[in-house]
């Protein structure tokens, strides 16, 4: 088993995290108490180890979850949901005060007091699995739990477990609507430490999300509940693979590999298909062609920003149920061949397949999309144009720094996110003509070293 664990930080990330474990119970056909219920065992029961831990006599598969606040009342809530009695007792951990939406005090006063009890916790969690591949973090980077104590939670896993894999599900601020008033300087410094100890962050915003809700599924009044369902699909379609058997295997390490072209560059987005409004479901017909077409859709993309605007680096499609590889191969090779400026050219082959038999429960087939596209720069930019309008003022910053932060971190914070920026905006216009100028330089042989060219003093580059 290559297990996965699975933390969730502050409200956002607890409540993405209650419907992500009811996706997962219904795949493998257990109910509320984590007990088995299901049909087919052979498929269901036979890698439920990668995110369940089975336990002694009673016959009860227990979540390898870690839930984390730093207020009592959204672990509460969760005790007293339907899936109360699912997770381990000892799992829940929170602190009195609450981190008021504030960053420092996420990450260094309140949230700096718990981080030992939460890691203790993953370390119990670690051992207890054979062969653990990675660690996942489900939070929000406008809050204060999700972004201070979720980022310094995984600057301490990175340091505790070098080589895991450590994947995040941000929620991100959305362009028009924002909960808290402070979100552009959280969001900032959680990128700062987002880009250092991240392996892979899936991008997700509340506004996108509520724009497929209502266009796509034709629900009237989105409620959060709505929006966290279809983040759950995508999560649970990135780790379908490692959970039943298939035809073409990807995990999270092999789909880090594929994606991740430069280790900064690790900022996705996804798309799950097929959506489709219930009123219309007899009247769609699945096939792959349509789910690549909706996959590839950029109305159904989980992050607030338009593919059309920059270049795709990679891309991975996750297909489950009764798919054809053959079809698989086709529609990608039609896909960029119809939209070949929309991927750079200097990376040959950049789609990532991979083919899962199992579909999800109630469709016959669907499949994840998984991209990592220069248009994700928007989502940076629209938030440090936010941050520097504040920061110009200083404004709200003495309640960071009287929780002990330094003006420094909040420059610091800027700098990397504007080089980030500038990173992805050389990344799109590097041309393939570009890069074979770049490495035509000759050589000459001096003292038995080599010496480039146009490192020579006072020499001309040689033609």
């Amino acid at each position: 088993m290559r297990e996965l664990i699975t933390f969730a930080a502050g409200q956002a990330g607890n409540q993405i995290s209650s419907s992500f474990w009811q996706v997962l119970l219904d795949e493998h056909g257990l109910d509320g108490d984590g007990r088995y219920i299901g049909t087919n065992e052979d498929a269901q029961l036979s890698k439920v180890g990668v995110f369940f831990e089975p336990t002694g006599s009673e016959g009860k598969f227990v979540p390898r979850a870690v839930q984390v606040d730093l207020e009592p009342g959204t672990m509460d809530t969760m005790r007293s949901g339907p899936l109360g009695k699912l997770f381990r007792p000892d799992n829940y951990i929170h602190g009195a005060s609450g981190a008021g939406n504030n960053f420092s005090k996420g990450f260094y006063t309140e949230g700096a007091e718990l981080l030992d009890q939460v890691l203790d916790v993953a370390r119990q969690e670690a051992e207890r699995a054979d062969m653990l591949q990675g660690f996942q973090l489900l939070h929000s980077l406008g809050g204060g739990t999700g972004s201070g104590l979720g980022t310094n939670l995984l600057t301490k896993l990175r340091e505790e477990y070098p080589d895991r894999m450590l994947a995040t599900w941000s929620v991100l601020p959305s362009p028009k609507v924002s909960d808290t008033v402070v979100e552009p300087y959280n969001a900032t410094l959680s990128f700062h430490q987002l880009v250092e100890n991240s392996d892979m962050t899936f991008c997700l915003d509340n506004e996108a999300l509520y724009d497929i809700c209502q266009r796509t599924l034709k629900t009237n009044a989105p409620k959060y509940r709505d929006l966290n369902n279809i983040i759950s699909y995508a999560m649970s379609g990135c780790s379908t693979t490692l959970r039943f058997p298939g035809q073409l295997n990807s995990d999270l390490r092999k789909m880090g590999v594929n994606l991740v072209p430069f280790p900064r560059l690790h900022f996705f987005t996804c798309g799950f298909a097929p959506l489709v409004a219930p009123g219309s479901k007899a009247y769609q017909s699945l096939k792959v062609p349509e789910l690549v077409a909706q996959g590839f859709d950029p109305k159904n993309i989980m992050a607030a920003i338009d593919p059309r605007h920059g270049k795709y680096l990679t891309v991975a499609a996750i297909f489950r149920g009764d798919v054809n590889g053959r079809d698989v191969e086709n529609e990608m090779v039609n896909i960029k061949e119809r939209n070949g400026s929309g991927f750079v050219e200097w990376i040959p082959n950049n789609v990532l397949s991979s083919l899962c038999d199992i579909a999800p429960p109630a469709l016959k087939m669907s499949a994840t999309f998984i991209g990592n596209t220069t248009s994700i720069q928007e989502l940076f930019k629209r938030t440090h144009d936010q941050f520097s309008l504040m920061f110009r003022r200083k404004a709200f910053l003495h309640w960071y720094t009287s929780e002990g932060m330094d003006e420094m971190e909040f420059t610091e914070a800027e700098s990397n996110l504007m080089d980030l920026i500038a990173e992805y905006q050389q990344y799109e216009s590097a041309g393939i003509e570009g890069e074979e100028e770049m490495y035509e330089e000759e050589y000459i042989e001096e003292d038995g070293g080599v010496q480039y060219a146009d490192e020579q003093e006072g020499e001309e580059p040689l033609e």
